[in-house]
């Protein structure tokens, strides 16, 4: 099992966040990206982010094409706008998916509040080129995990894709487990992860989990077999 732990990395940022870039994969960002400690990422999945927007921060309007953007609130709002779903509110624990395609989209996520506020996002390549832009927004319940992100085409999937992302809101002592490879992150909480205790900012990559919470824990799963 590898972890890494968000805080031993540099915090960057652009426009007005401030962040920690946990994957950056060379196809993307280019080999000499990761020699800060983050990691590559695993099959189509790229990019993590853990992002925290100054207060009335926003990233400024900025486009992307053949690319699915995962956005993942931990704390706060983010106000979105662009084109798909301009005037979407994010709250706590909202995840937003936009699938730019073949023609793309344009967005800028904005801090709303006079307070800093948390949100994760994740970068997946598309497996086929091409498609419409979507945009999903979901609301995952609590004491589960919440499939995002990804599952068989002849599924009721609204992206499928052979990389699948659950977000868990998980209550103490709840137990979790995925018998397959798998990246996950801990943004809230804490709990043990193979009998290891993780904690908030702990990337971990392992080819199969069993994940005890201790306390609330909200969790990002990437599932990458």
């Amino acid at each position: 099992m590898e972890i890494i732990k968000r805080n031993n990395l540099k915090e960057g940022g652009f426009a007005g966040l401030k962040e920690h870039r946990l994957v950056k994969d060379p196809r993307v960002f280019g080999v000499q990206e990761n020699n800060d400690g983050s990691w590559a990422g695993l099959g189509n999945f790229v990019f993590l982010a853990d992002a925290r927007y100054m207060p009335h921060g926003e990233t400024r309007m900025h486009s992307h094409q053949e690319l699915d953007i995962i956005s993942v609130m931990v704390d706060g709002r983010i106000a979105h706008q662009g084109s798909l779903a301009h005037g979407t509110d994010l709250s706590r624990n909202d995840v937003q998916v936009q699938r730019a395609g073949g023609e793309g989209f344009s967005h800028n996520e904005v801090n709303p509040d006079a307070s800093w506020n948390r949100m994760i996002q994740l970068w997946i390549l598309p497996e086929v080129a091409g498609q419409a832009a979507e945009y999903e927004l979901y609301k995952p319940a609590t004491g589960k995990l919440t499939r995002i992100y990804g599952g068989e085409h002849n599924s009721d999937a609204d992206f499928p894709a052979k990389t699948k992302i659950d977000v868990g809101l998980l209550s103490n002592e709840q137990v979790i487990e995925v018998q397959e490879p798998f990246i996950a992150y801990i943004t809230r909480g804490e709990g043990f992860l193979n009998n290891k205790l993780i904690e908030e900012g702990d990337l971990i990559r392992n080819n199969s989990l069993k994940f005890k919470a201790k306390g609330e824990v909200q969790i990002i799963i990437v599932h990458t077999g």
